[in-house]
């Protein structure tokens, strides 16, 4: 290796070790980049999608609610599960359960606002999980979703900070 290239490959070990260390950080802490986003929650009961079960929407296809005495608290909200498998598969992958855009209608964040989505009124497109307002807004999206998706991902950091006010 020359010598020019070795300071570049030490900053670029540096920095995969930082990676991994913030990588186990958030595995043992509960960390994830969701955690900072904003998230619909019920302001009276503190529950994530009004107590459906966010991994059901994979493997049932279909909104189920979770059980009371199968609960965690993650990323300021209260998720119910349906059985422990579910909340096991939603501990290990948090990012790919909950609701896109933290269950914020994406037809309304396209247009420039923050609008709570509907847990039964949904679609699962690319592997996510995509709550909406409306009927309506859940027709529009499926007739144009990578548009749709594109446009609100680009506007979602301005929403976002507005939701959080």
């Amino acid at each position: 290796m020359t010598g020019a290239r070795q300071p570049e490959k030490a900053r670029a070990l540096r920095g995969g070790l930082f990676g991994l260390v913030l990588a186990a950080f958030g595995i043992l802490f509960g960390y994830s980049a969701a955690a900072e986003q904003p998230l619909v929650v019920n302001a009276d009961t503190g529950l994530a999608l009004s107590g459906v079960d966010p991994v059901a929407y994979f493997t049932d296809r279909k909104p189920v609610f979770g059980r009371p005495d199968l609960e965690l608290g993650r990323f300021g909200a209260v998720w119910r599960f349906r059985n422990p498998g579910n909340r096991d598969a939603f501990v290990a992958n948090p990012e790919v359960y909950m609701p896109q855009f933290g269950g914020y209608d994406p037809v309304a964040i396209e247009r420039g606002r923050a609008v709570p989505g509907h847990p039964l009124i949904w679609t699962v497109t690319g592997d996510r999980l995509y709550l909406f307002y409306s009927d309506a807004d859940r027709a529009a999206f499926i007739a144009d979703a990578d548009r749709i998706v594109a446009a609100a991902t680009r506007k979602w950091p301005d929403v976002a900070r507005a939701a959080n006010r």
